[in-house]
C-alpha cells in the first residue's frame, strides 16, 4: 500500500520531537510512541556512506528493541543548502567509492546498506518511509522497503 501524505515542514516541524542520540550522518528522535529516523546530509541529497549505513542500523534497532515505539518514520533533512532542493536519498555516496566498493573511515570496504534494509524489512512495527523530495538508487530501493510509503509536498 502507498501512502500519500500532503502536508508542509511547518507541520513536522511543530511536534515536539525529542533526540535520541546525536549523530553525524542522520537525525534520530521519538515523540509519544513514534520513532523518526532521517538522513541529514542534504549536501550530497543525503547520499549514504558506510557510516551513515552504521548509523541508521543502530538507530532501527534502537527503535525495535523500544517497546513504547509503534511507528517508525524513515524521512530525510534538507533542503540543500545549494540550491534549496529536498531529496530523500541518492544512494550511496560516490565519492566514498573506492576500486573494491565503498570504504568506511577506518578504510575498510563495506557498506552495509543490505542490513538496514533487512532490518526494516522484519521490523515487528510499522515503518513508514516519508519521501521529502526525490530519491534514486539505493535511495529508491531504501525507500521501498516500508511496508507503507508516504510522498511528502512541501
Amino acid at each position: 500500500m502507498i501512502i500519500f501524505v500532503s502536508t508542509n515542514s511547518m507541520l513536522m516541524a511543530s511536534i515536539e520531537w525529542k533526540t535520541v542520540r546525536e549523530f553525524e550522518d542522520i537525525t534520530y528522535k521519538k515523540y509519544k510512541g513514534v520513532a523518526r529516523i532521517a538522513f541529514n546530509r542534504p549536501e550530497v541529497r543525503n547520499a549514504f556512506r558506510p557510516k551513515t549505513t552504521a548509523e541508521l542500523y543502530e538507530a532501527f534497532y534502537d527503535a525495535y528493541e523500544d517497546a513504547s515505539i509503534g511507528v517508525v518514520l524513515l524521512s530525510a533533512e534538507g533542503p540543500s543548502p545549494k540550491d534549496g532542493v529536498y531529496a530523500f536519498c541518492s544512494g550511496g555516496d560516490q565519492k566514498a567509492r573506492g576500486q573494491k566498493g565503498y570504504v568506511g573511515d577506518d578504510g575498510r570496504h563495506r557498506l552495509n546498506i543490505l542490513e538496514v534494509q533487512r532490518l526494516i524489512r522484519f521490523m515487528p512495527k510499522v515503518v513508514i518511509a516519508v519521501v521529502p523530495g526525490w530519491a534514486v538508487g539505493g535511495g529508491h530501493s531504501l525507500r521501498s522497503y516500508p511496508r507503507q510509503q508516504g510522498t511528502c509536498y512541501f
